[in-house]
C-alpha cells in the first residue's frame, strides 16, 4: 500500500470516527433534553395523560369551544413528543384525585367544575367572578389584592400553572390554563409549548403560577402575549375574609 492509498483510508477512517462521534453527541444531548421535557410534564416514556376540557356554557352538552379545541391540539402535541399518551375527560366526569398522571386541565371554573375543585384546594388565593348577570368584574380574577378585569378582545388575562402535591418524587403534575375567555385558553397552552424549556430552568419540577395577558386578540388572536407577574405566593396563599382590592382595567 503506497503513500496516498493510506492516507486515503485514514482519511476516510477519521471521517467515519467523525460522523459517529458526532451521532453519539446529538443522540446523547437529543436524550437529554426529551429526558427534561419528560420530567418538566411529569411524562416519561409511554405514561399516560388526562386532558380535562369544558363544555361551552351556550351549546349543546357536549360542545367545546372552538379555541379549547385548538388548546387540546397544543397539549396533545406536547405529550406526543414526550412518548406519552392522552386521554381526553370532559370536565364533570374526572372523578379521580391528582398525582397519579398528569393533568392538563383547561378552561375557566364557570365552564370547567373540575377546574373550580383545583383552584379552591390548590390555589386559595385565587377567586373568579363567575356570575352570570353582566356587570363590569363578570369573569374578573382576584389575585391576593389585586383585582384583573375582563376587556375581551382587548385585554384578556389567564392563569397558567404547574403545580404538585407533596414530595413524593413520582406525584404527577396538573397543569392549569384558567383563562378569562377560551382564546385566552389557547393562549396560555401555546405559551407553554413555546416557553417550557425557560419555565423548566427556572422552576425546575416544583409548582409556579403566572399570570399571562392576552392582548389584542381580535387582531393578533392567541399571539401576543405578556408575563404580566408570578403570583406563585399570592395564589397559593388563602385569601382574607375581606382583601383590599387594587382594579387593573384597560386603558
Amino acid at each position: 500500500m503506497n503513500d496516498d492509498v493510506r492516507n486515503i483510508v485514514l482519511g476516510v477512517m477519521a471521517a467515519g470516527i467523525s460522523a459517529a462521534l458526532g451521532w453519539v453527541a446529538r443522540t446523547y444531548l437529543w436524550k437529554r433534553k426529551l429526558r427534561r421535557k419528560q420530567a418538566f410534564f411529569g411524562l416519561p416514556d409511554n405514561s399516560e395523560s388526562l386532558l380535562v376540557v369544558n363544555r361551552g356554557a351556550a351549546g349543546p352538552d357536549l360542545a367545546v369551544m372552538r379555541y379549547d379545541v385548538f388548546a387540546l391540539l397544543e397539549l396533545a402535541a406536547l405529550i406526543k413528543d414526550c412518548s406519552a399518551h392522552a386521554q381526553v375527560v370532559p370536565h364533570d366526569m374526572a372523578r379521580q384525585g391528582f398525582g397519579e398522571r398528569t393533568e392538563f386541565c383547561v378552561g375557566g371554573p364557570a365552564s370547567n367544575r373540575r377546574m373550580a375543585a383545583h383552584l379552591a384546594s390548590l390555589l386559595p388565593g385565587v377567586r373568579v367572578n363567575v356570575d352570570a348577570e353582566p356587570s363590569p368584574d363578570r369573569g374578573a380574577f382576584q389575585i391576593g389584592s389585586e383585582r384583573y378585569r375582563v376587556e375581551p378582545g382587548r385585554e384578556e388575562y389567564v392563569l397558567l400553572a404547574r403545580l404538585t402535591v407533596g414530595q413524593n418524587r413520582n406525584t404527577r403534575p396538573v397543569f392549569l390554563f384558567c383563562g378569562q375567555t377560551a382564546i385566552t385558553n389557547q393562549a396560555a397552552t401555546r405559551y407553554l409549548a413555546r416557553n417550557h424549556e425557560r419555565l423548566a430552568r427556572k422552576h425546575g419540577t416544583g409548582s409556579f403560577a403566572l399570570l399571562l395577558k392576552v392582548v389584542n386578540s381580535q387582531a393578533y388572536g392567541p399571539d401576543v402575549v405578556e408575563l404580566v407577574a408570578d403570583v406563585t405566593r399570592a395564589a397559593t396563599t388563602p385569601l382574607p375574609t375581606q382583601a383590599p382590592r387594587n382594579t387593573h382595567r384597560a386603558s
